[in-house]
């Protein structure tokens, strides 16, 4: 059962501003250790993959937080949500910490997609109850 959904488009040249204003510490506020360690790598190579690939991570993050239905406020923080990828590729969230904690204390399963071309990235996430007695639509009144 979907628990909730969250979309988000980002203005990649707001982040490239961001990272021109703040240099490395605004990519160490919104990335988590690993991928800390792959911006830099893709940075060092193109400057303008290292700026893309942190507008994909930032839109990715901002939708699954509405997803969760928490924004940027506790257990929800920039670092402690990863976005990781499977060997074919795939996405995936990859949680830590509290975060960690609460979500699979609530049972869920997230899903995320990312893009980006040219000016924005955009990213899709639908969270899904693993235990539907955790959704908020699970709750109703009685007969």
């Amino acid at each position: 059962m979907i628990y909730g959904i969250g979309t988000d488009i980002c203005d990649i040249r707001r982040i490239r501003a961001s990272l021109e204003r703040h240099g490395e510490r605004f990519a160490a506020k919104v990335l988590s250790e690993a991928e800390m360690a792959t911006w830099k790598a893709r940075s060092a190579r193109w400057p303008e993959r290292g700026v893309r690939y942190l507008a994909t991570r930032f839109s990715a993050k901002e939708a699954f937080s509405k997803a969760i239905g928490l924004g940027m406020r506790m257990p929800m923080t920039w670092r402690l949500c990863e976005v990781g990828k499977l060997p074919s590729g795939q996405p995936v969230i990859v949680l830590h910490g509290v975060l960690k904690e609460w979500f699979e204390a609530k049972g869920l399963h997230a899903h995320i997609t990312v893009t980006d071309e040219s000016e924005y990235a955009a990213s899709f996430c639908v969270v899904e109850t693993i235990n539907p007695a955790a959704s908020p639509a699970s709750v109703h009144a009685g007969p």
